[in-house]
């Protein structure tokens, strides 16, 4: 893996079948799977680029019974174009041997069922997630575009589009969108109940647009953050259809239109991004990543080159390799990626596997046995002879001992001092790579201190590589100043030793 390339954490995808049988009942492709068995064999007439005619859309409203919606011709012909898109229908010129401008009502093209109408009846499930993101592509090129209405209307004299005179980088538009997504799945993966848990559209378009480092967002980022929230109300609304977010959209009564451009009527300052369940908040849009939509952004991250793994990559691996990965895995997915591990092997082969990867001098190497403790503790007592194989060693004996006794093993040979210390020093170091200047670590330090007179006589002496920065940790977080003072001078003995 190149040392260079984006790293995004572990996301638990749902298997193909279940993926693809949420494809195949989200509305767009529903919908244009219903009009591609309409169009059939004989196939229906069209204009040009296989484009329904008014009488033949009009069918089409009434077939996916749309008469009632006002939009409903709209959604009619967007399902209609996505079955072209996707291959579901195909169009081909009428053939005729009168004058081309004969009848210009006549139709040019006849549609016809696609061949890839086989593949949603009889394909497999990566077939037809193959067919359904190559449908999505199509969407979220059309969402990043700006109004087809603004596009005609702002033509320029020559007969150009001026794209300036739209104000709309396509790649820069493309991008915001993918960002945004890239937010949602970045949530997704840091947090599996995220899903459960709405994310605020002005939550999601403040995280694109306000600094870090602005603790009061100006007017000008406000109206910026309200700009992107009407952008990302049209684009998720059309993302919705393919089954990648769920959305609740913005509430109409807070669009107010402004020289002919939707604005948000109401100010989204002081709105509170940690209640979705907040009635005002909810009037703003709320939107989820679906598991269809975690795959989906994941299979374009993979093809842009950025490093997206997923739960049970690390299945077939060496344990060096598992021990290397888990400090980065939020916990349910690491607890995940180990019962996948485990499953593999006979428990005895994983712990000696495991304990053998634990060993090491360098600076990762408490993480990695950190995480070695932790996949040790979903054995049973099939793998206590590789514990107790370990017991005399300096780097693992502490770790065995804690093992057996969890397990309530007999007969644990007592730890001497010089383990115990290098086992707390260890398990510091650990904690302060995985989380730095926790809470949770200076409660530790606080209590272990206190449970151990004269701690810093002995802790200083420890033959750990971070033995110094332990103890200078500990110094930082301890709040007694007495006590803090005491753990800077054994950190500066510790560091005379070297």
């Amino acid at each position: 893996m190149s040392g260079d390339r984006p790293t995004m954490p572990p996301v638990r995808l749902h298997s193909d079948a279940e993926l693809a049988r949420d494809a195949l009942s989200t509305p767009l492709l529903t919908r244009a799977a219903r009009l591609a068995r309409w169009a059939g064999e004989k196939g229906v007439p069209a204009g040009a680029g296989g484009e329904l005619l008014a009488e033949q859309l009009q069918t089409a409203t009434e077939l996916l019974g749309l008469t009632g919606d006002e939009d409903g011709p709209a959604y009619a012909a967007e399902a209609w174009q996505h079955a072209l898109d996707t291959g579901l229908v195909e169009a081909a010129p009428v053939l005729s041997d009168g004058p081309a401008d004969a009848d210009p009502d006549a139709p040019s093209e006849i549609a016809t069922v696609g061949e890839e109408m086989e593949t949603l009846t009889s394909g497999s499930p990566a077939d037809i997630l193959e067919l359904w993101l190559g449908g999505v592509e199509t969407v979220l090129a059309d969402a990043a575009a700006p109004d087809l209405g603004d596009i005609v209307d702002r033509i320029s004299e020559g007969g150009d589009i001026d794209l300036d005179s739209l104000d709309w980088n396509p790649e820069e538009e493309a991008d915001f969108l993918d960002g945004v997504l890239g937010n949602l799945y970045l949530l997704t993966a840091l947090d599996e109940s995220a899903a459960e848990r709405p994310v605020p559209l002005p939550a999601l378009a403040a995280s694109m647009i306000v600094p870090d480092d602005m603790d009061e967002p100006t007017d000008d980022v406000l109206e910026e953050v309200s700009d992107a929230m009407m952008r990302l109300d049209d684009q998720f609304r059309m993302l919705a259809a393919t089954g990648i977010v769920a959305y609740q959209p913005v509430d109409e009564a807070l669009i107010e239109e402004v020289d002919g451009e939707g604005h948000i009527r109401e100010s989204v300052d002081g709105v509170d991004s940690d209640s979705p369940e907040d009635e005002d908040v909810s009037r703003y849009g709320l939107v989820t990543l679906t598991p269809l939509g975690v795959h989906a952004v994941r299979t374009r991250m993979l093809e842009a080159g950025i490093d997206a793994p997923a739960v049970g990559d690390l299945a077939e691996e060496s344990a060096d390799v598992l021990l290397a990965a888990l400090p980065g895995h939020p916990g349910a997915a690491a607890r995940a990626e180990t019962e996948l591990w485990l499953a593999r092997r006979a428990p005895l082969d994983a712990a000696r596997e495991l304990v053998a990867a634990a060993r090491g001098a360098d600076d990762e190497a408490p993480r990695r046995r950190l995480s070695c403790q932790q996949t040790l503790s979903l054995l049973g007592p099939e793998a206590e002879p590789a514990l107790r194989e370990v017991l005399d060693d300096r780097e693992l004996g502490g770790l065995a001992r804690v093992w057996l006794a969890e397990h309530g093993a007999a007969d644990i040979p007592e730890p001497d001092e010089t383990m115990v210390f290098w086992l707390t020093v260890d398990t510091i170091a650990a904690q302060l790579a995985a989380d730095g200047d926790s809470d949770e670590l200076r409660d530790l330090v606080t209590d272990l201190v206190g449970r151990h007179s004269g701690f810093f006589d002995s802790a200083w002496r420890v033959d750990h590589p971070a033995t110094a920065d332990v103890l200078e940790a500990m110094g930082r977080l301890h709040p007694d100043k007495k006590t803090a003072k005491e753990a800077r001078k054994a950190a500066f003995k510790a560091r005379s030793r070297r």
